[in-house]
């Protein structure tokens, strides 16, 4: 996700909740005929980018038309996509989605991978792996989904230990031995400029891009694609995963075509992640 700073309280997921139904009652409900546009909600980067790709190189072709509508928000395009407002949604992974269905009653659904924003460890005082020592302080993210991602990627390396079994869901409570390690949470985006101050921080891939930080160079640990439960997919209410253009879609947003783009626009912040999404 673009950054996810996901709106966890209650107050703030009602108030955006509000904003989307707000929306949705004003705009035309999405047209489902087969030559109508298919309408995806999309956060800017990298989502909205590489839709825009696909709909300037690639869907006219394919006999697809293809609108984008850009959200900064990350409660609205599930809502849209739920009442109807929008056809399809790229912003999101799997355990995010899990999450929202389940508080929110919606019955949106992954359709295809696309792509995966890799947390990075990146230096701050400390410019290696063993200059990290009792006492110092490592920056998080404070968004549930991603502090726990944060978490097991800095326990992959030995630097912390986790309590038996907190998966993904781990958070600063579940840190069984810190190793003299001190943490402080931030709103993903803010994490950059913590740098200065830390030992070290973990930051998503598109904040990082966005800061001119280098994940493929300027790491000092960086999550893996293969099997990460957090590629971003495209997403659709359940019931229009076979919806002749969002068919179209798929093959389209896993073509060598848009691979390239990945690669060479985004130089490691975003990689592809293509295929069937995790159950």
């Amino acid at each position: 996700m673009r950054n996810t700073t996901k709106i966890t309280t209650a107050v703030l997921a009602a108030g955006a909740l509000a904003l989307g139904l707000s929306a949705c009652a004003s705009n035309p409900t999405q047209k489902d005929g087969e030559n109508d546009a298919l309408v995806v909600a999309a956060s800017p980067v990298p989502h909205a980018d590489i839709l825009k790709f696909v709909k300037d190189n690639l869907a006219e072709k394919a006999g697809l038309k293809l609108e984008v509508k850009e959200f900064d928000d990350y409660v609205i395009p599930n809502t849209a996509t739920e009442n109807g407002e929008v056809g399809a949604n790229f912003f999101q992974h799997k355990p995010y989605l899990d999450d929202f269905n389940a508080k929110n009653k919606t019955h949106i659904v992954p359709v295809v991978n696309v792509e995966l924003e890799p947390l990075g460890l990146y230096p701050g005082k400390a410019k290696t792996l063993a200059d990290i020592k009792s006492g110092d302080t490592i920056a998080v993210p404070s968004d549930t989904t991603n502090q726990g991602r944060a978490l097991q990627l800095i326990a992959s390396k030995g630097l912390i230990t986790l309590k038996p079994g907190v998966g993904a869901n781990a958070s600063l409570q579940d840190i069984a031995d810190s190793k003299g390690l001190k943490f402080k949470d931030a709103k993903a985006e803010l994490l950059p400029s913590q740098l200065p101050d830390v030992a070290a921080a973990v930051i998503n891939g598109n904040v990082a891009l966005g800061a001119k930080l280098d994940p493929a160079k300027g790491t000092l640990a960086l999550e893996k694609a293969e099997g990460n439960p957090y590629a971003n997919f495209l997403a659709v209410k359940d019931g229009k995963q076979n919806d002749p253009r969002v068919v179209k879609l798929v093959k389209l947003l896993n073509s060598d075509e848009v691979k390239k783009f990945i690669e060479t626009k985004y130089h490691g912040s975003v990689i592809p992640a293509f295929g069937k999404p995790a159950a």
